[in-house]
């Protein structure tokens, strides 16, 4: 894994960390590309950092913290594997992520949206 990939991962999840507690909106936006593409169950695929911003502000502010399980490097790409403390109780995520030019290029995000919602996700 490069320095940046390993950088910009761990800066990713300091910011989602403790839910909008730690969320800030400015440090994310300068990890992404403008261009971003994201998948995930309830989004669907979708492009630019923007709409990605809006759609995991929903997130942090819902989720109470997370606990890392395993990460995962190589070269450029990142996965983790993490559980999310909502307020019904804990929900699994899988996060796959590919950089390049300094930034986060593509998020896919895994996860039971049934589940997720049914713990207060939204």
């Amino acid at each position: 894994m490069t320095d940046t990939t390993e950088q910009l991962v761990h800066a990713y999840y300091d910011i989602l960390k403790d839910g909008m507690a730690s969320f800030d909106e400015e440090r994310l936006r300068a990890i992404l590309a403008p261009d971003l593409a994201f998948e995930g169950p309830i989004a669907g695929n979708v492009v630019g950092a923007e709409r990605f911003i809006t759609g995991v502000s929903g997130f942090a502010g819902t989720m109470r913290g997370l606990t890392m399980v395993h990460q995962v490097r190589a070269g450029d790409e990142a996965a983790a594997l993490y559980d999310a403390e909502m307020p019904g109780g804990t929900v699994r995520f899988a996060e796959f992520f590919q950089v390049a030019e300094g930034r986060i290029q593509s998020l896919r995000l895994l996860y039971d949206a049934s589940e997720y919602r049914a713990r207060g996700g939204r």
